[in-house]
């Protein structure tokens, strides 16, 4: 068994940081449903602006704002206007095709990788 990739969103663009969140990574539904990510789902966020990389949980934001929020102690760590890259994983026996999607700065659907 491996874990591999199954979910990405390229080039997001961080919204918003609230530390004052319980935790997690809230993703605009339209981008959680055309990626395959679950609510709920563990996902790896990396920047690409500073090189951190964080383990946390997906939360649906609002339809086709866009948003793109840490939350909680992930603020600290990635902030506000930052580029990231968020990856689900599945555990499987078997190779795997991802789900991959590029997304403009306003996080909107520029195309499948």
């Amino acid at each position: 068994m491996r874990f591999v990739l199954r979910s990405k969103i390229h080039k997001a663009t961080v919204t918003e940081a609230d530390l004052d969140y319980l935790g997690s990574i809230t993703i605009d539904e339209d981008l959680i449903e055309k990626a395959g990510l679950w609510p709920g789902e563990k996902v790896m966020v990396v920047s690409n602006t500073s090189g951190v990389r964080l383990e946390t949980y997906v939360i649906v934001g609002e339809r086709g704002s866009g948003v793109i929020c840490m939350n909680g102690a992930a603020a600290h760590l990635i902030k506000k206007g930052e580029e990231v890259i968020i990856m689900g994983f599945e555990l499987t026996d078997k190779p795997l095709k991802a789900k991959n999607i590029l997304v403009d700065k306003k996080n909107r659907l520029l195309r499948f990788l």
